[in-house]
C-alpha cells in the first residue's frame, strides 16, 4: 500500500528541472491573469448593461423539497477522528451490503447522484458523499487544507469510519480525479473503479500541456488560482454562471438528455448560495498545480470509464489514452449525445452500463 505522498509527484533536482518548473509556473500564472481579465471584461459588460441585475441575489433560506426526498436515502454524518472534520452523506440500501461510494464533481454535491442512489440500493449500500468543503460537510478555512493528500486520505478515513475495508468507487469530474488517485494509492480498498468524464491524471497532465484546445477548455483551473474573485463571479446575476453550466447550449445537458428540473436547479442554487459555500469547492483547485506534472501510476483493479462525447470541458481523445495505465480489465464507453454531466444527463444508460460492468466482473471472477 502506497501513501498519498508516495503516489503524488516529486520532481527531481537539477538545473533543467528548475527551468522547466519556472516555465510551468509562468504558464500557470500568465494564463490565470488572462482568464481573470476575460472575466473582468464580462463583469464590466454586465454592469454596463444592467447594473442592478448584475449584483442581484436571492436569499435562499429553505432547501427545496427534493433534497429531503426519502426515496433518495437517509442523510447521515460521520466525524473523522484524525482530521476532526464532519462529513455529510446520503445513504441508500441496507447496511452490510457491499459499499458503493460516489464522489461528485464541481460544482456539484451529493444530489448529482440521485439517479444512482435509487438504482443501486437493491444490491449495494450506496453512499453519495459531500466532499470536503461542499454542502453540509465541514469546510476548513485554509487553502492548504485542500491538498490532494488531504482529499485522498478523506476517502480512506470515511471508508473505515463507515465500517468497510473496501468499496466499489465511482467518481465524476473532480471526484473522478480523486477516485483515480485513491485507486492508485489504496488499491486494496477499491474492488472496482468507475470514472465518469475524467481521464487518468497522468493523461490529463500530459494532454493539457500538449493541446492548446484542452488548455483553453480547462481555463477555470487557472482562473481559480485567484483569491475571492472566482467566488464573486459565480454570484453575479444571482449565480447565472452556475445555472448556465447545467442549462446552456454549450456546456449544459442537451435536448436529448434528462434535463434538470427547476427544482433541481434550485437545489444547486440553494447549496452554493449559502455564505462561504463556494470557497471550499474552489480551494480544491487552488492546490492542484503544486502536484503537477504527475508521475505515471498504474491502476490494478477492473475499471470502467464512461464519457459523454459532448463534454465541453474534457476532450474525448483523453479517454482512449487512459487505457495504457489500467493493468486489468478496462472498458471504455463513449456516449455520442451526452454532455459532461453524464450521470444526470443519461441516467438510464449510465445505470445500465454500470450494471453490465458489475455483472461481467462477477462472471469473470467465477471463471
Amino acid at each position: 500500500m502506497a501513501s498519498p505522498a508516495d503516489c503524488l509527484p516529486r520532481l527531481p533536482g537539477g538545473f533543467m528541472v528548475t527551468v522547466r518548473a519556472l516555465l510551468f509556473w509562468a504558464l500557470v500564472y500568465s494564463y490565470c491573469a488572462l482568464c481573470a481579465c476575460i472575466e473582468l471584461l464580462k463583469l464590466l459588460w454586465s454592469i454596463g448593461r444592467s447594473p442592478g441585475k448584475t449584483f442581484q441575489r436571492i436569499i435562499r433560506e429553505n432547501p427545496p423539497a427534493c433534497l429531503s426526498d426519502p426515496s433518495l436515502g437517509t442523510h447521515c454524518y460521520v466525524r473523522i477522528k484524525d482530521s476532526g472534520l464532519r462529513f455529510h452523506y446520503v445513504a441508500a440500501g441496507e447496511r452490510g451490503k457491499p459499499l458503493m461510494l460516489l464522489l461528485h464533481g464541481f460544482p456539484e454535491f451529493w444530489y448529482s447522484w440521485r439517479h444512482q442512489l435509487r438504482e443501486f440500493k437493491s444490491e449495494y449500500r450506496v453512499v453519495a458523499l459531500d466532499l470536503r468543503g461542499y454542502g453540509e460537510t465541514d469546510a476548513p478555512s485554509h487553502q492548504e487544507n485542500y491538498t490532494l493528500d488531504c482529499l485522498i486520505t478523506d476517502i480512506k478515513d470515511i471508508l473505515e469510519s463507515l465500517g468497510y475495508n473496501k468499496c466499489m468507487l465511482i467518481g465524476h469530474d473532480w471526484g473522478g480525479m480523486i477516485a483515480w488517485l485513491v485507486a492508485i494509492c489504496y488499491p486494496e480498498m477499491v474492488t472496482k473503479l468507475i470514472v465518469v468524464n475524467f481521464p487518468h491524471p497522468s493523461v490529463f497532465t500530459e494532454y493539457i500541456l500538449q493541446h492548446p484546445s484542452q488548455l483553453i477548455k480547462s481555463g477555470y483551473y487557472f482562473f481559480f488560482q485567484m483569491p475571492w474573485f472566482p467566488e464573486f463571479i459565480f454570484t453575479v446575476n444571482d449565480f447565472k454562471v452556475l445555472k448556465n453550466l447545467f442549462t446552456s447550449r454549450t456546456t449544459g445537458i442537451g435536448r436529448k438528455g434528462c434535463r434538470l428540473t427547476a427544482e433541481d436547479i434550485e437545489a444547486y442554487l440553494y447549496i452554493f448560495s449559502q455564505p462561504g459555500a463556494l470557497t471550499g469547492p474552489i480551494n480544491h483547485y487552488r492546490n492542484i498545480f503544486s502536484c503537477l506534472p504527475l508521475q505515471h501510476h498504474e491502476v490494478t483493479m477492473p475499471t470502467l470509464l464512461l464519457w459523454g462525447e459532448r463534454d465541453a470541458f474534457m476532450e474525448v481523445e483523453m479517454a482512449e489514452t487512459t487505457r495504457i495505465y489500467v493493468k486489468n480489465h478496462f472498458r471504455l464507453t463513449i456516449l455520442s449525445e451526452a454532455s459532461h454531466w453524464l450521470q444526470q444527463d443519461q441516467p438510464d444508460i449510465v445505470n445500465k452500463l454500470i450494471w453490465t460492468f458489475l455483472k461481467e466482473e462477477t462472471i469473470r471472477k467465477r471463471e
